[in-house]
C-alpha cells in the first residue's frame, strides 16, 4: 500500500507542475535499439532538474526534493512518487541506462508537465460511460453485476461533476444495451469534452482468488501493443484517439491516483495499485476527446467484491473521479487556482 503522504505529494506535484520553473534545455542523445528510440536516464535527470541518480542492484532512482522516479533495469513498471505506470518499453542498458522516447513523450512529460500538453484545451463537458448494460451484464458475482455497479458509480460521478459546474452526458442512464460504436458516436457529437468509461474487473478462473485492485487504461500509442498481447501490424496504424495521447495519460493519472488516495487513506480499504496501462479498447480508439477506461476493482475477488458492494466504496470512488477531473482541468490549463470546496 502506498504511503498517504507520498500520494498527497504526487497530486500536489501534478498541480505545482503548472508553475513557471521549467525544464532545462537538453540536446538529447538518442540511440536506436530494436526499432525504437531511447534517451539516457542521465539526460532525463538533467531535463527535469533532478538532483541525484543512484543505482542499487537492478533498481535506479532519480530524485529531487519534490519528485522521485524509480526504474528497474529490464522492467516496464515505473514509479513516479510511488505512482505505478506500465511503460510501453523496458529500461535498457545501452552503455548507460535508457528509457524509450515513446515513454518520455507519452508518459513522463505529460504527467510532470501537464500544462505543456500540445493541444490541451478547455472543456466544459464530461461524457460518463457506464460500461455494459441491458443484455450485456459484464462481470457477475453473487452480489450483483458489473453493469449495475457501473451505473451506480457513474450516476454519482455525474452528480459530483454537476456540482462543480460541468455539463455531464451519460451514454446510458438505465439498464439498456449500447454497442461500443453507439457510445463512441454519442461521445463524438460533443465539443470541448472528455470521456470517462467506468468498469469493474473480473479475473479468469486461474487468477480468480488472487487478482484485485484498480487499474486505468489509456489508448496505446502508435507502435505499442494492446495490454497483454504482442505487437500486431494494426498497432502501427494511428487511431483517432491517438491525437490525445498526452492528454489521455494526464487524465488517467489524475483519476487513478485520486481514487487510490481516497480509497486507501480516507476509507482505509487497502486497495492494491495495478497501474496506469495501455490498451486498444474500442471506446479508446474511436473517441476524439481525451479518454480513459477505469477499472474500479475485481468482482471476482472473494473480499474485494464485498467492498465494491458497499455504499462507502461506491461513493468514495465516485467523488474521487469527479474531483480528479477538476484537478486535471486545472493542471492542463496551467492555472494555479484554489480548488473549489468539496
Amino acid at each position: 500500500m502506498r504511503s498517504p503522504a507520498i500520494l498527497r505529494n504526487f497530486l500536489l506535484f501534478l498541480i505545482l507542475a503548472i508553475l513557471p520553473a521549467g525544464a532545462k534545455q537538453v540536446e538529447w542523445k538518442i540511440k536506436e535499439h530494436r526499432g525504437n528510440k531511447y534517451v539516457p536516464l542521465s539526460q532525463v535527470k538533467e531535463f527535469y532538474n533532478l538532483t541525484s541518480m543512484t543505482r542499487s542492484g537492478s533498481n535506479i532512482v532519480l530524485k529531487n526534493s519534490a519528485l522521485t522516479l524509480k526504474f528497474r533495469t529490464g522492467g516496464q513498471e515505473v514509479l513516479m512518487n510511488e505512482v505505478k505506470f506500465i511503460f510501453s518499453h523496458a529500461i535498457v542498458a545501452l552503455g548507460e541506462y535508457h528509457m524509450s522516447v515513446t515513454d518520455l513523450l507519452k508518459v513522463v512529460d505529460p504527467v510532470l508537465r501537464p500544462h505543456k500538453i500540445e493541444g490541451a484545451k478547455a472543456f466544459d463537458t464530461v461524457i460518463v460511460d457506464p460500461g455494459h448494460g441491458g443484455r450485456d451484464a459484464g462481470a457477475v458475482n453473487s452480489l450483483g453485476t458489473e453493469a449495475g455497479y457501473n451505473l451506480i458509480v457513474a450516476r454519482q460521478v455525474r452528480d459530483r461533476l454537476q456540482k462543480r459546474g460541468f455539463k455531464v452526458v451519460m451514454t446510458r442512464n438505465s439498464d439498456v444495451f449500447l454497442t461500443l460504436q453507439q457510445r463512441v458516436t454519442l461521445a463524438n457529437k460533443y465539443k470541448n469534452a472528455i470521456f470517462v468509461s467506468i468498469h469493474f474487473n473480473s479475473a479468469g478462473s486461474t487468477g480468480r482468488s488472487r487478482a484485485r485492485g484498480i487499474e486505468t487504461f489509456t489508448l496505446s500509442p502508435v507502435g505499442v501493443a494492446h495490454y497483454g498481447r504482442s505487437l500486431k501490424s494494426s498497432d502501427l496504424v494511428p487511431r483517432r484517439g491517438n491525437s490525445q495521447d498526452s492528454a489521455n495519460i494526464a487524465l488517467a493519472t489524475a483519476v487513478h491516483w485520486t481514487s487510490l488516495l481516497r480509497l486507501n487513506e480516507n476509507a482505509k480499504m487497502n486497495i492494491p495499485d495495478r497501474g496506469v496501462r495501455r490498451a486498444r479498447y474500442s471506446v479508446l480508439t474511436g473517441v476524439k476527446h481525451p479518454a480513459i477506461l477505469f477499472e474500479g476493482g475485481f468482482l471476482s475477488h472473494p473480499k474485494e467484491k464485498y467492498l465494491i458492494h458497499t455504499k462507502t466504496y461506491q461513493t468514495t470512488l465516485a467523488n474521487a473521479i469527479g474531483d480528479a477531473i477538476y484537478t486535471y482541468r486545472q493542471a492542463t490549463l496551467g492555472k494555479n487556482k484554489t480548488a473549489q470546496k468539496k
